[in-house]
């Protein structure tokens, strides 16, 4: 198990990180989501030992990276946002060059390489200068680096950008078969993604930590309500007051019209309405002489969770910031209050000087 407790890391006065703390499980994924700035790349930095940290404690099975990097960090497979790669080298020398500094035996180099090259798919660019590979060859160079000697933990920063649709699945399989015999963190802005190959989630923003949970439990802490989209064919004003008389719809909203007799709704439910209300609203909608072109069920995903705990961080900042701010308004507006006021008879003496 890795654990990471009361991480905390300054740039000066200015606070990236704010006291976290999570543990990655054997053989998971856990995956690592926030905004630009909130302290991913940062934090994964410091877990990987290449970022000294101000306060907390990192350990890789059993070993502090503090007090035992070399022990801690050969247990470390690490892939950069940017990828580490040298330009002038050839991939094969690179790879090499790499599996020196991990230490892995001249006896075995070949075949460790061999391994990861055939893994990444980048067997048949072994002989080329790194710097004349596209930027998904480069990404998947800096991916066969970090799997060099096998770690048990890999940290993944943005492993995907760069590739194009097809090897993203490549590599999205890769991760997803890695979780057999290893530990892997990664972050990705490409939510999708992240709901494709995670057991867990961790949202970090600002440097604070706003949820850790599995993608199920996160969605259902969202609120538990779905929305029903349907689309009908008829008489507009009968089928809202059907939809909106229907016992579990919490709120209806008509989307603009398509074609002169075809109509949409987003139906939000009642929290715990599912498919009893569904079929309640398309039996009658059928009953009543209504066609129903279109219906399908939307639950929130990872998206909305994320975009939801993002925003209420949000307001909730500007809320504390502007209290703040009335706050010293009103403390100075006090201390001015508190002074005496010049008498007529002592400004009439500062004229007569």
């Amino acid at each position: 198990m890795i654990t990471i407790e009361n991480l905390t890391k300054y740039y000066g006065t200015n606070r990236a990180v704010n006291n976290i703390s999570f543990t990655i499980n054997d053989n998971e994924i856990l995956g690592f989501l926030g905004p630009n700035g909130a302290g991913k790349s940062t934090t994964m930095n410091m877990i990987a030992g290449y970022l000294p940290m101000s306060a907390g404690k990192v350990t890789i099975f059993g070993s502090d990276i503090s007090k035992e990097p070399v022990a801690a960090k050969k247990n470390i497979g690490y892939l950069p946002e940017i990828p580490p790669v040298y330009p002038d080298m050839r991939v094969r020398e690179y790879l090499s060059f790499c599996a020196g500094l991990k230490r892995i035996r001249s006896s075995e180099r070949r075949d460790e390489i061999a391994r990861v090259t055939k893994l990444l798919k980048i067997e048949d660019v072994q002989d080329k200068l790194i710097k004349n590979l596209s930027k998904g060859y480069k990404q998947r160079v800096g991916f066969a680096q970090a799997l060099l000697g096998n770690p048990k933990f890999l940290i993944l920063d943005e492993p995907t950008v760069g590739l194009d649709p097809n090897q993203v699945i490549e590599v999205r399989n890769i991760i997803k078969d890695l979780k057999k015999e290893h530990s892997v963190i990664f972050s990705s802005h490409i939510l999708s993604e992240v709901s494709a190959v995670c057991d867990r989630v961790v949202i970090i923003n600002k440097g604070d930590i706003k949820a850790i949970d599995t993608i199920e439990n996160l969605e259902k802490k969202l609120g538990g309500s779905l929305t029903l989209h349907i689309k009908v064919k008829g008489d507009r004003t009968k089928a809202s007051n059907i939809i909106e008389l229907t016992d579990g719809v919490q709120e209806i909203t008509a989307i603009d019209a398509e074609g002169n007799d075809f109509f949409a709704f987003a139906v939000k439910l009642k929290e715990g309405a599912g498919d009893d209300t569904k079929n309640a609203i398309m039996a009658e909608l059928i009953k009543r002489g209504i066609q129903i072109s279109e219906i399908y069920t939307e639950k929130p995903d990872l998206e909305a969770v994320f975009v939801d705990m993002i925003n209420k961080a949000s307001t909730k900042n500007g809320l504390l910031d502007l209290l703040d701010e009335i706050k010293s308004e009103t403390e100075n507006g006090s201390e001015a209050e508190d002074e005496p006021e010049e008498s007529d008879e002592d400004e009439e003496k500062e004229d007569a000087e």
